[in-house]
């Protein structure tokens, strides 16, 4: 594949089929006590929005969604999550993503000090890369449901490119981002439970939610898999850029810990 996320994705899901094989081969009893739990997740993602404004003042406003179309696109993740204590915890999230498409412009698009043509192909790179590391606290660990609360410092690696015959510009953005964190699952049978992350936070200058619902199955003491939905919405608007971004996921996942 051109991108470089596509080979990112396809390993991850081969990956995840690896662990799921190993964990099927095992015994079927639920066991959740471990201190590391190391998850792998394969996604199909779709552009419901991505509006972008690059100068936010100068530059021409055009919807990367209907320019090249929702998806969907690869969409993989990585997290490593430590039990250092009896009710705190650590999360490291890999998250990358990127749209790599051809497209044509509606109408003559300045963009990041260039100007672009109408009616001509343009190539279009959207990269939104997040790497996450989040403080959890267990506030309530009780026979069907546990609740985490905590706070997420997230590294966001973002770059949008256009090109055209003759004609390219990018803009890169890396920042800090504080988010709020909330999580809860519910144990509503033996070896399933239902599960809701959320990291999200608002400010004048833009906001993020990043949430996913999973149902998971134990399927022996160390290894689970699961499936579900996720949504990531959020965006800036700023002196530099002007850019809001909705995406939903399809995604499967397994997890082993130990």
């Amino acid at each position: 594949m051109r991108s470089r996320l596509g080979r990112l994705c396809w390993m991850g899901t081969a990956l995840g089929f690896l662990l799921l094989s190993e964990a099927l081969g095992g015994s079927a009893s639920a066991a959740d006590a471990g201190t590391w739990l190391l998850e792998i997740e394969a996604g199909a993602a779709w552009q419901t929005r991505n509006d972008i404004q690059i100068p936010s003042d100068t530059g021409t406003p055009f919807a990367l969604d209907e320019i090249v179309g929702s998806g969907p696109y690869a969409a993989p993740r990585f997290e490593a999550t430590w039990r250092f204590a009896e009710r705190h915890g650590l999360r490291l999230v890999v998250a990358p993503f990127e749209v790599d498409d051809d497209g044509v412009l509606p109408a003559a698009t300045d963009f990041a000090g260039e100007t672009f043509a109408a009616g001509t192909p343009t190539r279009f790179v959207y990269q939104f890369d997040s790497y996450r590391l989040t403080y959890h606290y267990c506030f309530h660990d009780g026979s069907r449901w546990t609740w985490r609360v905590g706070g997420t410092a997230k590294i966001r690696d973002a770059r949008v490119e256009l090109s055209q015959s003759g004609v390219s510009a990018a803009d890169a953005n890396t920042g800090l981002v504080p988010l709020a964190h909330l999580a809860g699952e519910w144990r509503f049978a033996p070896r399933w439970r239902l599960e809701l992350v959320l990291d999200a936070l608002a400010a004048p200058q833009g906001r993020a939610e990043d949430l996913s619902v999973k149902i998971r199955r134990n399927v022996s003491e160390s290894w689970s898999v699961a499936f579900g939905y996720r949504t990531l919405e959020g965006g800036a608007d700023n002196d530099e850029v002007d850019t809001f971004t909705w995406i939903n996921y399809a995604v499967v996942s397994a997890a082993c810990r130990f």
